[in-house]
């Protein structure tokens, strides 16, 4: 009789043995985390106030110099806002603003307004492009490229009618505020 008590006793003290470390083992595990997340943060703090003043200049200065200051919208863009009014009907584009980058903040009207869904301009060879796609009821991805006119301030170009998948000539006029 004495030999299963024995079995239950020797099975019984690796549990307890095994609950004594508990609290041990998760005090180590909590200590090592948090030196670990304090060594991280150390280090990091220390890479961001290691960089020279110099070199973040020069890197600020180079987007600068690739991307324009983001402020300061280019010249030839600036042209190009206002209501435009296409001569063959009632089809007024209208651009409130445009990013440094080309973006635009456009909108169509045919009377009713027509989702833009992509407005940009573009500067080559000092010629300004504009591209507008309209996504909307039949207006399938329908697009105009369009080239401004300095000399005698109008619009010109080609409007893609996706739904009946043609193009036509078409030019717009400047409407006075």
């Amino acid at each position: 009789m004495s030999q299963p008590r024995n079995k239950e006793i020797s099975a019984k003290q690796p549990a307890s043995a095994a609950i004594g470390r508990r609290p041990y083992r998760l005090a180590a595990l909590v200590i090592t985390v948090a030196v670990v997340a304090a060594l991280g943060f150390w280090w990091s703090k220390g890479r961001q106030t290691g960089v020279p003043p110099a070199v973040v200049s020069k890197a600020a200065a180079n987007v600068i110099n690739q991307h324009g200051p983001a402020a300061t919208p280019k010249p030839a863009f600036e042209k190009l806002t206002g209501r435009w009014q296409r001569a063959d009907g009632g089809y007024i584009i209208e651009i409130q603003s445009i990013e440094p980058s080309g973006k635009m903040n456009a909108a169509y009207f045919n009377p009713r307004p027509i989702h833009v869904a992509k407005a940009e301009a573009s500067q080559y060879e000092g010629i300004v492009n504009i591209f507008i796609e309209l996504r909307d009821v039949n207006y399938p991805g329908s697009t105009y490229n369009l080239t401004y006119d300095p000399a005698d301030d109008y619009l010109k170009g080609l409007y893609f009618q996706a739904a009946q998948g043609q193009t036509f000539d078409v030019y717009f006029m400047r409407l006075q505020p």
